[in-house]
């Protein structure tokens, strides 16, 4: 087996262990949470022996690794549970949800991914100079807000003063293209100003790491214009940190989506999980959170298999 077959097996192998590892924590910390399902269900007025019944109906009386193991086994069927507020299968609710989280995630990875790897080619050409600071000022600042505080500066400005776009951000199947981009205007432009300008930093860090090199001072020599040595000698040979950072922040795009969803009542996964939260509907909570777990795992397990290929020595070996 070739080192690089041998080293994306082992990321792959990595990944699964970690998902499984993450799986119990999630089961584990859902059962320790304060309170009693069965009581949430019927409220504070239920019969002792109702309550009885409800428990052994829903199977809390088994020991935990049997729970544990039976939802397990349903996640690698396929089958996510019952949801306990609303008696609904949970994979068919959340299906729509994921699709618009994933909606959502696309646009804003869309303008953000390409923006910040211009921003900071630009930032390496004219570093040290104005624009390099302008842009590292604003990128400083940027990442200083919490996404919150800028999702409400968007709603202030944008929906109550100058009223462009809605403050609410409602999408349902069969909407128009036009209106649900209008819909989604504000919670994207919270979530690329979120992530821009980390991607951005890191951008310009990477490249100028490897502007530090021989051949750079080669090229250089040889007379070639400043923009073309970056890029096309700095940015390729800084392409797998660029790759890592651009998956980490997709990854939050995903499952960092929170906050802006409740802000913008985007009935996405965040919403999903935070109103299900709020009820204790423990098998919900249970499967938002392996998906988002997934998702993170696997995204950080494409850069890692990406930042394999991208290695040279490894593609190369002698």
């Amino acid at each position: 087996m070739s080192p690089i077959v041998k080293l994306i097996a082992q990321r792959i192998a990595l990944g699964v262990l970690l998902l499984l590892a993450v799986s119990v924590l999630i089961f584990a910390g859902t059962q320790i949470l304060p309170g009693d399902v069965a009581q949430s269900i019927l409220g504070q007025s239920a019969t002792p022996q109702a309550l009885a019944n409800l428990r052994e109906e829903l199977g809390l009386n088994d020991p935990a690794y049997i729970r544990y193991l039976r939802w397990l086994g349903g996640v690698l069927t396929g089958d996510l549970g019952t949801a306990l507020s609303s008696r609904q299968d949970i994979a068919a609710s959340i299906w729509p949800r994921l699709k618009n989280t994933l909606f959502l995630a696309f646009w804003a990875a869309l303008v953000s991914v390409p923006l910040a790897i211009v921003l900071g080619l630009l930032a390496v050409r004219y570093r040290n100079g104005f624009v390099d600071k302008l842009i590292s000022g604003l990128a400083l600042a940027s990442t200083s807000l919490p996404e919150f505080f800028v999702g409400y500066l968007l709603v202030f400005f944008f929906a109550v003063k100058l009223q462009w776009f809605p403050g609410i951000s409602t999408v349902y199947d069969g909407m128009p293209f036009g209106q649900r981009m209008m819909a989604i205007a504000l919670p994207a432009t919270a979530l690329t100003l979120v992530v821009l300008a980390h991607m951005m930093r890191m951008t310009r860090a990477a490249i100028l790491n490897v502007m530090q090199s021989a051949y750079i001072e080669t090229a250089e020599l040889k007379g070639l214009r400043a923009f073309d040595i970056i890029r096309k000698h700095a940015f390729p040979n800084a392409i797998a940190p660029i790759v890592n950072v651009v998956m980490l922040n997709l990854a939050f795009l995903i499952v960092g989506v929170v906050v802006i969803e409740v802000i913008f009542v985007y009935p996405g996964m965040g919403q999903y999980l935070v109103d299900h939260v709020a009820k204790r509907d423990v098998p919900v909570v249970q499967a938002v959170g392996l998906i988002f777990a997934a998702v993170y795992i696997g995204l950080n397990m494409v850069a890692d298999i990406a930042a394999i290929l991208a290695n040279p020595r490894l593609r190369h070996p002698k």
